[in-house]
Protein backbone atom coordinates (compact mmCIF):
# COMPACT_ATOMS: atom_id res chain seq x y z
CA UNK A 1 0.00 0.00 0.00
CA UNK A 2 1.11 3.41 -0.73
CA UNK A 3 2.82 5.43 1.50
CA UNK A 4 2.78 8.76 3.15
CA UNK A 5 5.77 11.37 4.26
CA UNK A 6 5.82 15.44 4.78
CA UNK A 7 8.54 17.56 2.92
CA UNK A 8 8.99 20.47 5.27
CA UNK A 9 9.94 23.14 3.27
CA UNK A 10 9.07 26.22 4.70
CA UNK A 11 8.66 29.44 3.42
CA UNK A 12 10.00 32.66 5.07
CA UNK A 13 9.01 35.56 2.71
CA UNK A 14 11.17 38.11 4.74
CA UNK A 15 14.37 38.29 7.32
CA UNK A 16 12.19 38.87 10.06
CA UNK A 17 9.92 35.99 10.01
CA UNK A 18 13.08 33.56 9.85
CA UNK A 19 13.01 32.89 13.69
CA UNK A 20 8.95 32.35 13.58
CA UNK A 21 8.94 29.46 10.78
CA UNK A 22 11.98 27.79 11.86
CA UNK A 23 10.20 27.44 15.23
CA UNK A 24 6.84 26.73 13.55
CA UNK A 25 8.78 24.31 11.37
CA UNK A 26 10.09 22.19 14.04
CA UNK A 27 6.73 22.28 15.41
CA UNK A 28 5.75 20.91 12.60
CA UNK A 29 7.80 17.60 12.89
CA UNK A 30 6.67 17.28 16.33
CA UNK A 31 3.20 16.90 15.32
CA UNK A 32 4.46 14.75 12.46
CA UNK A 33 6.16 12.14 14.80
CA UNK A 34 2.64 12.40 16.69
CA UNK A 35 0.51 11.35 14.37
CA UNK A 36 2.25 8.64 12.65
CA UNK A 37 3.63 10.23 9.56
CA UNK A 38 6.35 8.04 8.06
CA UNK A 39 9.16 10.65 6.88
CA UNK A 40 9.88 14.52 7.46
CA UNK A 41 12.16 15.25 4.36
CA UNK A 42 14.25 18.35 4.64
CA UNK A 43 15.23 20.72 2.06
CA UNK A 44 18.59 22.61 1.50
CA UNK A 45 18.29 25.82 -0.37
CA UNK A 46 19.93 29.57 0.22
CA UNK A 47 20.19 32.97 0.24
CA UNK A 48 16.52 33.37 -0.95
CA UNK A 49 14.06 32.57 2.07
CA UNK A 50 12.63 29.35 -0.12
CA UNK A 51 13.31 27.04 3.06
CA UNK A 52 13.67 28.76 6.63
CA UNK A 53 15.82 26.60 8.47
CA UNK A 54 18.52 27.09 4.74
CA UNK A 55 21.28 23.49 6.26
CA UNK A 56 19.24 20.31 6.62
CA UNK A 57 21.71 18.60 8.79
CA UNK A 58 22.22 21.27 11.49
CA UNK A 59 17.73 21.16 11.54
CA UNK A 60 18.09 17.57 11.38
CA UNK A 61 19.96 17.63 14.87
CA UNK A 62 16.65 19.55 16.28
CA UNK A 63 14.43 17.38 14.65
CA UNK A 64 15.86 13.80 15.90
CA UNK A 65 16.41 15.14 19.42
CA UNK A 66 12.22 16.63 19.16
CA UNK A 67 11.11 12.88 17.63
CA UNK A 68 11.06 9.53 18.92
CA UNK A 69 9.65 7.42 16.14
CA UNK A 70 9.67 9.16 12.46
CA UNK A 71 12.23 8.99 10.04
CA UNK A 72 14.51 12.19 9.34
CA UNK A 73 15.26 12.40 5.14
CA UNK A 74 16.65 14.83 3.28
CA UNK A 75 14.82 15.58 -0.54
CA UNK A 76 18.22 16.37 -0.55
CA UNK A 77 21.17 17.52 0.97
CA UNK A 78 23.02 19.34 -2.43
CA UNK A 79 25.84 17.41 -2.37
CA UNK A 80 27.87 19.98 -4.64
CA UNK A 81 28.28 22.62 -1.78
CA UNK A 82 29.55 20.23 0.71
CA UNK A 83 33.14 18.73 1.52
CA UNK A 84 32.27 14.56 1.12
CA UNK A 85 34.05 13.65 4.23
CA UNK A 86 32.54 16.57 6.62
CA UNK A 87 29.14 15.36 5.22
CA UNK A 88 29.25 11.70 5.49
CA UNK A 89 30.88 12.43 9.48
CA UNK A 90 27.85 14.65 9.53
CA UNK A 91 25.28 12.31 8.43
CA UNK A 92 27.01 9.12 10.70
CA UNK A 93 26.11 11.73 13.53
CA UNK A 94 22.81 12.04 12.82
CA UNK A 95 21.87 7.94 12.20
CA UNK A 96 23.62 8.00 15.77
CA UNK A 97 21.04 10.63 17.74
CA UNK A 98 18.24 9.63 15.75
CA UNK A 99 19.32 5.79 16.29
CA UNK A 100 18.95 4.47 12.53
CA UNK A 101 15.84 7.05 11.77
CA UNK A 102 18.37 8.29 8.89
CA UNK A 103 17.57 8.66 5.38
CA UNK A 104 20.33 10.02 3.08
CA UNK A 105 18.96 11.64 0.31
CA UNK A 106 21.36 12.78 -2.24
CA UNK A 107 21.44 15.23 -5.57
CA UNK A 108 23.73 17.03 -6.99
CA UNK A 109 22.52 20.70 -5.71
CA UNK A 110 19.40 22.98 -7.32
CA UNK A 111 19.16 22.89 -11.20
CA UNK A 112 17.45 26.04 -11.33
CA UNK A 113 19.30 28.44 -8.76
CA UNK A 114 22.99 29.74 -9.83
CA UNK A 115 23.08 31.97 -7.03
CA UNK A 116 23.26 28.84 -4.63
CA UNK A 117 26.39 27.73 -6.15
CA UNK A 118 28.08 31.29 -6.72
CA UNK A 119 27.23 32.33 -3.08
CA UNK A 120 29.75 28.97 -2.13
CA UNK A 121 31.68 29.86 -4.90
CA UNK A 122 31.09 27.09 -7.45
CA UNK A 123 31.12 26.66 -11.05
CA UNK A 124 27.70 25.43 -11.75
CA UNK A 125 28.66 23.60 -13.98
CA UNK A 126 30.98 21.58 -11.85
CA UNK A 127 27.68 20.81 -9.50
CA UNK A 128 27.25 17.17 -11.50
CA UNK A 129 31.18 15.99 -11.18
CA UNK A 130 31.53 17.19 -7.96
CA UNK A 131 28.05 15.17 -7.04
CA UNK A 132 29.55 11.88 -8.36
CA UNK A 133 32.42 11.80 -7.35
CA UNK A 134 31.45 13.09 -3.47
CA UNK A 135 28.62 10.33 -3.89
CA UNK A 136 31.68 7.88 -3.76
CA UNK A 137 33.77 9.12 -0.66
CA UNK A 138 31.18 9.19 1.32
CA UNK A 139 29.92 5.80 0.55
CA UNK A 140 33.88 4.43 1.19
CA UNK A 141 33.80 6.45 4.38
CA UNK A 142 31.29 5.08 5.70
CA UNK A 143 32.26 1.51 4.75
CA UNK A 144 36.25 1.96 5.54
CA UNK A 145 37.00 1.81 8.98
CA UNK A 146 40.50 1.65 8.66
CA UNK A 147 40.74 4.32 6.40
CA UNK A 148 41.62 4.65 2.68
CA UNK A 149 42.71 7.59 0.57
CA UNK A 150 41.00 9.32 -2.54
CA UNK A 151 42.73 10.89 -5.30
CA UNK A 152 39.89 12.72 -7.98
CA UNK A 153 39.02 15.66 -9.79
CA UNK A 154 38.36 18.02 -6.68
CA UNK A 155 39.42 15.83 -3.76
CA UNK A 156 42.64 14.53 -2.53
CA UNK A 157 42.40 12.97 0.19
CA UNK A 158 43.63 10.90 3.21
CA UNK A 159 40.50 9.49 5.17
CA UNK A 160 42.13 7.91 9.31
CA UNK A 161 38.66 6.25 9.45
CA UNK A 162 35.35 7.76 10.32
CA UNK A 163 34.14 8.42 13.65
CA UNK A 164 31.54 8.12 14.78
CA UNK A 165 30.39 5.35 13.14
CA UNK A 166 26.91 5.00 11.26
CA UNK A 167 24.29 3.66 13.91
CA UNK A 168 22.93 1.62 10.82
CA UNK A 169 25.47 -1.23 9.33
CA UNK A 170 26.98 -0.29 6.75
CA UNK A 171 25.42 3.33 6.03
CA UNK A 172 22.28 5.00 6.48
CA UNK A 173 19.56 4.45 3.69
CA UNK A 174 20.78 6.33 0.86
CA UNK A 175 18.59 7.47 -1.89
CA UNK A 176 19.45 9.40 -4.72
CA UNK A 177 17.13 12.23 -6.47
CA UNK A 178 16.28 11.74 -10.39
CA UNK A 179 14.59 15.07 -12.01
CA UNK A 180 15.01 13.12 -15.36
CA UNK A 181 14.00 10.19 -16.75
CA UNK A 182 17.43 9.61 -17.86
CA UNK A 183 18.54 10.33 -14.22
CA UNK A 184 15.89 7.53 -13.19
CA UNK A 185 17.26 5.07 -15.79
CA UNK A 186 20.92 5.01 -14.71
CA UNK A 187 19.89 4.13 -11.17
CA UNK A 188 17.87 1.75 -12.62
CA UNK A 189 20.58 -0.17 -14.52
CA UNK A 190 22.69 0.62 -10.48
CA UNK A 191 19.53 -1.64 -9.14
CA UNK A 192 18.30 1.80 -6.78
CA UNK A 193 15.32 3.27 -6.02
CA UNK A 194 14.67 7.02 -6.63
CA UNK A 195 13.39 10.29 -5.52
CA UNK A 196 10.90 11.94 -8.70
CA UNK A 197 10.69 15.68 -8.76
CA UNK A 198 7.26 17.09 -9.26
CA UNK A 199 5.51 15.50 -12.66
CA UNK A 200 2.54 15.53 -14.08
CA UNK A 201 0.26 12.01 -13.81
CA UNK A 202 0.70 10.90 -16.96
CA UNK A 203 4.71 11.50 -16.75
CA UNK A 204 4.81 9.90 -13.58
CA UNK A 205 3.35 6.96 -15.12
CA UNK A 206 5.46 6.68 -17.96
CA UNK A 207 8.82 7.07 -15.99
CA UNK A 208 8.07 4.58 -13.24
CA UNK A 209 7.30 1.78 -16.20
CA UNK A 210 10.39 2.61 -17.77
CA UNK A 211 12.21 2.69 -14.93
CA UNK A 212 10.82 -0.64 -13.67
CA UNK A 213 11.69 -2.01 -17.54
CA UNK A 214 15.17 -1.08 -17.04
CA UNK A 215 15.67 -2.71 -13.95
CA UNK A 216 14.58 -5.55 -15.90
CA UNK A 217 16.57 -5.06 -18.44
CA UNK A 218 19.67 -4.60 -16.45
CA UNK A 219 19.38 -8.35 -15.11
CA UNK A 220 18.10 -7.35 -11.42
CA UNK A 221 15.93 -10.14 -10.12
CA UNK A 222 11.60 -9.92 -9.53
CA UNK A 223 12.54 -9.30 -5.74
CA UNK A 224 15.00 -6.51 -6.40
CA UNK A 225 12.63 -4.54 -8.75
CA UNK A 226 9.31 -4.90 -6.12
CA UNK A 227 12.23 -3.70 -3.50
CA UNK A 228 13.22 -0.81 -5.57
CA UNK A 229 9.44 0.11 -6.78
CA UNK A 230 8.82 0.47 -3.23
CA UNK A 231 11.69 2.09 -1.83
CA UNK A 232 10.73 5.03 -4.68
CA UNK A 233 9.07 8.23 -3.97
CA UNK A 234 7.28 11.09 -5.96
CA UNK A 235 6.59 14.50 -4.66
CA UNK A 236 3.10 16.22 -4.93
CA UNK A 237 2.06 19.66 -2.93
CA UNK A 238 -0.93 18.79 -0.91
CA UNK A 239 -3.57 21.00 0.68
CA UNK A 240 -6.72 18.98 2.22
CA UNK A 241 -9.67 20.86 4.21
CA UNK A 242 -13.39 19.67 4.91
CA UNK A 243 -14.63 20.50 1.47
CA UNK A 244 -13.69 21.01 -2.68
CA UNK A 245 -14.15 24.68 -2.61
CA UNK A 246 -12.31 25.62 0.72
CA UNK A 247 -9.23 23.64 -0.51
CA UNK A 248 -9.17 25.69 -3.59
CA UNK A 249 -9.44 28.62 -1.49
CA UNK A 250 -6.82 28.30 0.27
CA UNK A 251 -4.65 25.65 -2.14
CA UNK A 252 -4.42 27.53 -5.64
CA UNK A 253 -3.39 31.16 -4.07
CA UNK A 254 -0.57 29.89 -1.69
CA UNK A 255 0.98 27.84 -4.21
CA UNK A 256 0.51 30.06 -6.61
CA UNK A 257 2.50 32.87 -4.50
CA UNK A 258 4.82 30.07 -3.63
CA UNK A 259 6.01 29.56 -7.42
CA UNK A 260 6.20 33.45 -7.67
CA UNK A 261 8.48 33.61 -4.28
CA UNK A 262 10.34 30.73 -5.95
CA UNK A 263 11.21 32.96 -9.22
CA UNK A 264 12.37 35.76 -7.43
CA UNK A 265 15.81 35.88 -7.03
CA UNK A 266 16.46 33.59 -10.03
CA UNK A 267 14.82 36.14 -12.31
CA UNK A 268 16.82 39.01 -10.13
CA UNK A 269 20.19 37.58 -11.24
CA UNK A 270 18.88 36.61 -14.90
CA UNK A 271 18.21 39.85 -15.59
CA UNK A 272 22.03 41.52 -13.71
CA UNK A 273 24.00 38.63 -15.33
CA UNK A 274 22.04 36.97 -17.81
CA UNK A 275 22.39 33.50 -16.22
CA UNK A 276 19.96 30.92 -16.57
CA UNK A 277 20.88 27.44 -15.29
CA UNK A 278 17.74 26.09 -17.45
CA UNK A 279 16.08 27.38 -20.27
CA UNK A 280 12.16 25.99 -20.30
CA UNK A 281 10.16 26.14 -23.64
CA UNK A 282 7.02 25.84 -21.75
CA UNK A 283 5.94 26.15 -18.31
CA UNK A 284 7.19 22.89 -16.49
CA UNK A 285 4.83 20.70 -14.19
CA UNK A 286 6.70 21.68 -10.85
CA UNK A 287 4.59 24.88 -11.40
CA UNK A 288 1.26 24.04 -12.67
CA UNK A 289 -1.79 23.53 -10.50
CA UNK A 290 -3.12 20.62 -12.23
CA UNK A 291 0.21 18.83 -11.66
CA UNK A 292 1.81 19.83 -9.00
CA UNK A 293 -1.31 20.18 -6.44
CA UNK A 294 -3.29 18.06 -4.91
CA UNK A 295 -6.38 20.09 -2.88
CA UNK A 296 -10.04 18.72 -2.05
CA UNK A 297 -11.60 17.13 0.78
CA UNK A 298 -10.46 14.11 2.20
CA UNK A 299 -12.48 11.31 -0.32
CA UNK A 300 -11.01 13.65 -3.09
CA UNK A 301 -7.61 13.66 -1.91
CA UNK A 302 -7.33 9.96 -1.09
CA UNK A 303 -8.94 9.59 -5.23
CA UNK A 304 -5.88 11.20 -6.31
CA UNK A 305 -3.72 9.29 -4.19
CA UNK A 306 -5.29 6.11 -5.45
CA UNK A 307 -4.26 7.33 -8.91
CA UNK A 308 -0.80 7.66 -7.59
CA UNK A 309 -0.60 4.78 -5.97
CA UNK A 310 -1.39 2.75 -9.66
CA UNK A 311 2.14 3.72 -10.66
CA UNK A 312 3.52 1.45 -8.56
CA UNK A 313 5.51 3.64 -6.78
CA UNK A 314 6.16 2.84 -3.27
CA UNK A 315 4.93 6.45 -1.72
CA UNK A 316 4.50 10.17 -2.15
CA UNK A 317 6.48 13.00 -0.43
CA UNK A 318 3.47 15.41 0.36
CA UNK A 319 4.38 19.13 0.70
CA UNK A 320 1.75 20.51 3.17
CA UNK A 321 2.66 24.07 4.26
CA UNK A 322 3.21 26.09 0.97
CA UNK A 323 4.12 29.76 0.63
CA UNK A 324 3.12 31.87 2.30
CA UNK A 325 0.11 29.48 4.17
CA UNK A 326 0.21 30.04 8.08
CA UNK A 327 1.23 27.36 10.19
CA UNK A 328 -1.84 26.67 11.83
CA UNK A 329 -3.54 26.02 8.42
CA UNK A 330 -0.64 23.58 7.37
CA UNK A 331 -1.07 21.70 10.30
CA UNK A 332 -4.74 21.40 10.03
CA UNK A 333 -4.20 19.86 6.77
CA UNK A 334 -2.07 16.98 7.59
CA UNK A 335 -4.24 15.90 10.64
CA UNK A 336 -7.19 15.92 8.29
CA UNK A 337 -5.09 13.81 5.74
CA UNK A 338 -3.27 11.46 8.34
CA UNK A 339 -7.31 11.24 10.10
CA UNK A 340 -9.31 10.86 6.60
CA UNK A 341 -6.90 10.24 3.64
CA UNK A 342 -4.30 7.75 5.02
CA UNK A 343 -5.88 5.45 6.70
CA UNK A 344 -8.12 4.31 2.94
CA UNK A 345 -3.63 3.14 2.22
CA UNK A 346 -3.07 1.29 5.17
CA UNK A 347 -1.55 -1.92 5.44
CA UNK A 348 1.05 -4.25 3.46
CA UNK A 349 4.86 -2.23 2.70
CA UNK A 350 7.29 -2.07 5.65
CA UNK A 351 8.98 0.79 6.57
CA UNK A 352 11.61 1.75 4.34
CA UNK A 353 14.84 -0.25 4.24
CA UNK A 354 18.28 0.33 3.11
CA UNK A 355 18.98 0.01 -0.40
CA UNK A 356 21.80 -2.37 -1.75
CA UNK A 357 24.59 -0.61 -3.21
Amino acid sequence: MLRFSNFLFPEAATPDLDGQVIRESLAEARLCDELGVEVLWLAEHHFDGNCAYVDPVTFAGAVAAATTRIKIGFAVAQVSLHHPVRLAEQMALLDQLSEGRLIVGLGRGTAYNVYEYQGYGIDWREAGPRYAEAEEIMLRAWTSPEGFKHKGQFWDLSVHGLRPACYTRPHPVVLRAASSEEGALHLARRGLPFMMNVQSLAVTQQRLAAYRAALGAAGHTEARIAQCMDESWVWRNVVVTETDAEAERIAVPAFEAMQEHRRGLRDRIYAEQGIRMVQEKAPPARVQVEHALVYGSPATVAARMAEIEKTGVGGVICAFRLGPMQAEVANASIRLFMTGVAPHFQGARPAVAAAAE
